[in-house]
Order: structure tokens, then sequence, then C-alpha cells
């Protein structure tokens, strides 16, 4: 067959390659980038299943708009009150999952050769998808305290990217939070340089302690201009299921129009039943106890997590522990001669029946190849400590 031009740009995620590893009995994985299912409210979400189904069966069940549901449209503006941004329901749409937002902002934005800034590292998928509408991508180099908003606004001036991608909080794979001055610098930079920065924030609600900086949508009230130059995606699926492939894009007017015209073309619009089970679950004064019983539960596995890296790889590897989100990112040391390609080790964990992600794939370019992922979320403790354990046998 002979198949289009652009999927010469892409190859499969390394991360789904990876997967097929992972059947051999007694695994452990850090490997995913999935919520764990234990936590789930599936009480409520069937609760709020039979209330829409019992009241609203005809709409939920018939073709909707593909704007989106109007109670979600509206329970997300309310939510999106609630962490301090403002948001009129017809401000935004609904898509399938946040994923689709990405893939309509490549669709809408993206033409072949087009420069786009992203973070080193950042989420594989979206070098993937702005990869295949032609994107050349550059990547901007990242701290524990997020992007390097100097060495960003040098890169904005010499190659006038089409735009931005930034994960500001609790970042994939990076774990990191960009601090609040920097969160403002990059507005001012975007409206000095009329320079779209798309803020992608799936993890701002997985806080451990403290909450994180406000989203660069909640700042932008206070940045004047920036608005006009930022797009927001935001998704349900970390926070409720990421079944119900729910998310949102809030962007300015006339990217809004064109998104909901693509999306028009992709899949008419979101499953309205699933819509609809979001609106009625936030109605129903759950989600802030679903979202307590996960900030806690992962805080206290990033805790252990950070605990054994640091007495059972010691010197070996260093990291910056997240404050939120569900990844730690760190680098091979090679201290004493140890193993210092995370490719390498990866193999090697894997004979321990034990998961990780190396980091190489998460860069765009000039990848470093003595990084990688480790994901908290869906292991225990215990599984913690002992996946831990063995990671310290494969580098011996």
């Amino acid at each position: 067959m002979q198949f289009a031009d652009r999927l010469q740009n892409v190859e499969t995620s390394a991360i789904r390659e990876l997967f097929k590893l992972l059947g051999k009995p007694g695994i452990i994985s850090f490997a995913g980038g999935f919520p764990d299912p234990a936590l789930f409210d599936a009480t409520g979400i069937a609760q709020a299943s039979a209330a829409v189904l019992a009241n609203h069966p005809g709409p939920v069940l018939q073709y909707g708009a593909t704007e989106g549901y109007g109670p979600l449209r509206e329970g997300i503006s309310t939510f999106m009150a609630g962490k301090g941004s403002t948001v009129a329901p017809d401000g935004l749409i609904v898509t399938t999952g946040s994923q689709q937002a990405l893939d309509l902002i490549g669709k809408c934005m993206i033409s072949p050769g087009d420069k786009v800034i992203v973070e080193a590292p950042t989420f594989l998928a979206t070098i993937q998808c702005f990869r295949l509408y032609g994107a050349h991508i550059i990547g901007a180099p990242i701290d524990a305290n997020g992007v390097d908003v100097d060495k960003l606004e040098a890169l904005i001036n010499q190659h006038k990217p089409k735009l931005v991608y930034l994960i500001p909080t609790f970042g994939n794979p990076s774990g990191a939070t960009l601090s609040l001055a920097r969160r403002k610098r990059i507005l001012e930079i975007a409206v000095r340089t009329q320079t779209l920065v798309v803020e992608d924030d799936p993890y701002g609600e997985l806080y451990f302690d403290q909450a994180p900086p406000p989203s660069l949508l909640a700042l932008s009230d206070g940045v004047p201009g920036s608005r006009d130059w930022l797009a927001h995606c935001g998704s349900f699926s970390k926070i409720l299921s990421p079944g119900l492939r729910v998310g949102w894009m809030i962007a300015p007017p006339e990217l809004l129009a064109k998104a909901v015209m693509c999306k028009q073309f992709s899949d008419a619009h979101t499953s309205n039943l699933t819509q609809a089970i979001c609106a009625q679950y936030l109605t129903m004064d759950r989600l802030n106890a679903t979202l307590a019983v996960v900030r806690q539960t992962y805080a206290e596995r990033a805790r252990v997590m950070a605990e054994c890296l640091k007495h059972d790889l010691a010197d070996a590897i260093d990291f910056n522990a997240p404050q939120g989100g569900m990844f730690f990112w760190a680098r091979l040391t090679g201290a004493n001669g140890q193993c210092a390609n995370a490719a390498d080790f990866a193999k090697r964990a894997i004979d321990q029946l034990v998961a990780f992600v190396p980091g190489a794939p998460f860069y765009a370019h000039d990848p470093d190849p003595a990084t990688l992922r480790l994901s908290f979320a869906t292991a225990d403790v215990a599984k913690i400590a002992e996946g831990i354990g063995r990671l310290k046998l494969a580098l011996d």
C-alpha cells in the first residue's frame, strides 16, 4: 500500500512496545502512566450513570453538539472557576480526552516544516502527534522548576515557532513544576512575541501537600493580552477515569472555532453518555473526597519511592522528588562503574521482573541516554519497595 508521506515522520510508541514485555508473571511495573484503578470512585460513577440514564435517556444516547454536552460545559466552567480560571461555558469545547485537544491543535496550527518548541523532555505522544503534522520540533531544557525561561525566550526569538507546548504542573515525564515567577514571564513572553502557548494540565489536581502555583490560564487575567495567546487542555482521565475519555480545550475564539470544525470531521462529538456521566458526577459533591484519597495515596507512594531510591540505588542515581503527579524523572550517574545507559538498564531490570521507561523517547532530539521515568501510581508501597530492590539487583 502507498501510505501517506506524513507517516514517515512517526514511529510506534516506545512505551507501548515496552508493554509487550510486561506479561511475565510477577513483574512489577513502574512503566505506565496510568492512574490506579483501585482509586476510581466506581460507586459514584455508577450512581451518576444510573441517574443520567433514568432521567435523560434520550439526549444522552443521541447524537450531540460537537462543542460538547451543555451541562458538562457548564460543569467544567464551574470546576475551572474553583481553580482560579474565569471561563464561560462557550469558551471551551469538550474533547475525547485531552489527547484529542492536542491533536486538534496540531491539525489547526501546524503546517509541514513549522517549528514547535516543547520541553526537553516532554510527553511522548505530543512529539508523535505534532510530528505527524510535519512539525520541526525544538526542545527547551528544563530543571527542577520547569522549563528554563531564559533559554525558552532565546529559542522563541531565534526560531519564531508556531507554538510552544508546556506541561507546567507535575510534568510528564519530568515531574517538575514551573515556578510562579516563570509562569508569569512565559505569559509576558507570549504577548510580546505573539506566540501561542499550549498549557497541558492533566495532573494539576494531583498535588501531595500544598497546591501548585495557579495555572497559566488562571494567571492570564493578570497579564493583559495573554489570553489571546494561550490554549489550555484539561482532562478527567487522571482524576476521575481515563475510560470515560473526557477532556476539554480552552482557547481563543478563532482557534476554538477551527478546532470544532476539525472535530466534526474526526468524531462528530465526544460520547454524550460519558459527558453526561461526568456532568452528573460533578454535581454529586464526591470529587473532592475522591481527590483527597488519591492525593494521600500517591503522596505516600512517592515518599516511599524516594526513600527506596536513596537507600537502594544511592549514588547510582540522581532525581528530584516530585510534589505531585505520577512520575519520578531520574538519571543514572554511572558512579563506581555502574550502568549509565537507561536502555541497557531497562533490559536488565526486565530480567529481574521490574519495568520502567528509558528516558530517550521523551526527547524530540538529542536524548540523554542516562535518563529514565518511574511511575509510582499503580504500585502499592510494598511493591514499590520490592521493585526498587530488584532495580538494585539489576544495577549490580
